[in-house]
């Protein structure tokens, strides 16, 4: 994923942190234990902000026990790392496990890059939690394993909604609504900031309704943009958008939501838990007024799906490694190592048995419900080229925005999605 994970947050005297290998000789035990890999080592690429000291320290100790091999990390940064791995795992010594944004994977898979881990998900991914595992299956086939995920909360000015009167968080995108409508009335602030071109809350919107934004024609696919359950998402984020006074041709970073935010002025915003830091940032007295909660649902039981942005964990094919690889997945990917990950960096964690783990994170604690109605964008290798600049999307959106019908709008951009589908990977 294109988006910046890694970051530090520090609210209410809590540290969250968000932000996910060749070598030398084969593999040759094939059943672990004590010294049954002695003398190799593993090597692992893992992106910038993933891995926290305390659990590489603890994880490689439990792997080098275990198996009598050693571990490397080496850290990589997300900018350009598509083509760093495409790179990587077209030649003859890749790393041997690598950490992979969850949408990406089905490009690298569909490259042949990527090992299948059937045999992992039957022994140890029973319960991994299936929005989120979804993005690590290509044509059927187990190619990852899911790591780590996130995705986007409301987070608002407990001041502001004090003086609109308001006791209590909506449970329900109506009560939302009609909380927004309070603010616009009782105090002289912007009920929300959300510019025209928040793409990843759009797209939860249409995972709400059941929506696919592209759909299998013959042998290709092609634009779905002009489904009415679109048309119906884009209707709900035009009702969300009329309480903002945000351009409608920019996205929540031209400029950034949580700088705007900062000012004191904006009833809430949806953005990453880690937009709370930059707004701390930015004015460090609007720390004591941050609340959290999901993004509310049609009905109180069921909060509104959204965008899951976060990593897998694959193998890589030409490792000459792959059953000490997937000894060392079967330790960090296990409950033990899961849990502390997720309690370190305030991720929410691959099974719904280990959120207990978020406890006591306010920011984790709201983002947790929305994992398990979740989802992405589309899980296919052509999709990347379709949100490249300028994202036709937006487009849709702003159009949209500015008195388009849906329909209209989606037929003045298909063609553009259509032509990006069917380029060559």
């Amino acid at each position: 994923m294109k988006r910046k994970l890694a970051a530090a947050i520090v609210i209410a005297g809590m540290m969250v942190s968000v932000s996910a290998c060749g070598g030398d000789d084969d593999d040759s035990g094939k059943n672990a234990g004590p010294d049954s890999f002695k003398g190799q080592t593993l090597t692992v690429w893992a992106m910038d902000g993933s891995t926290p000291d305390q659990w590489v320290k603890d994880v490689t100790a439990a792997f080098e026990k275990k198996t009598g091999a050693k571990l490397k990390f080496e850290t990589q940064k997300w900018d350009g790392i598509q083509q760093k791995i495409t790179t990587a795992l077209s030649e003859s010594t890749p790393p041997d496990v690598l950490e992979v944004g969850n949408t990406q994977t089905p490009a690298y898979a569909a490259t042949g890059g990527l090992a299948d881990l059937g045999d992992l998900k039957q022994e140890i991914g029973a319960d991994w939690t299936p929005s989120v595992s979804q993005s690590s299956v290509y044509d059927g086939k187990q190619y990852a394993a899911p790591w780590y995920f996130t995705s986007r909360v409301v987070i608002y000015n407990k001041k502001i909604w004090a003086k609109a009167g308001i006791k209590d968080t909506p449970k329900t995108r109506d009560e939302f609504f009609k909380d927004l409508e309070t603010i616009g009335k009782k105090t002289d602030a912007e009920p929300i900031y959300l510019p025209g071109q928040n793409w990843y809350f759009f797209d939860g919107l249409t995972i709400g309704q059941g929506a696919d934004l592209v759909k299998k024609q013959g042998d290709k696919y092609v634009s779905n943009l002009g489904d009415p359950k679109v048309a119906k998402a884009m209707e709900i984020y035009k009702k969300y958008a009329s309480y903002s006074k945000a351009p409608k041709d920019k996205d929540e970073a031209t400029p950034q939501q949580a700088e705007v935010f900062a000012k004191g002025k904006t009833g809430a915003f949806i953005g990453m838990g880690w937009e709370a830091g930059t707004a701390v940032t930015a004015n460090k007295a609007i720390e004591k007024d941050l609340g959290y909660f999901p993004i509310p649902g049609e009905t109180a039981d069921k909060p509104e799906s959204v965008f899951l942005g976060g990593s897998n964990l694959a193998v890589a094919e030409g490792s000459k490694k792959q059953a000490l690889a997937k000894e060392f997945l079967k330790i960090a990917l296990s409950d033990q190592y899961e849990g502390e990950l997720a309690k370190l960096n305030g991720v929410i964690p691959n099974k719904k048995s280990l959120e207990t783990n978020l406890k006591g994170n306010v920011v984790a604690e709201a983002i947790a419900p929305g994992a398990a109605v979740g989802g992405t964008t589309p899980l296919i290798p052509e999709w990347g080229a379709v949100e490249n600049t300028p994202n036709p999307i937006k487009s849709y959106m702003t159009a949209v925005l500015n008195g388009k019908s849906p329909a209209d709008a989606a037929q003045q951009v298909e063609d553009e999605i259509n032509k990006r589908l069917a380029q060559q990977n």
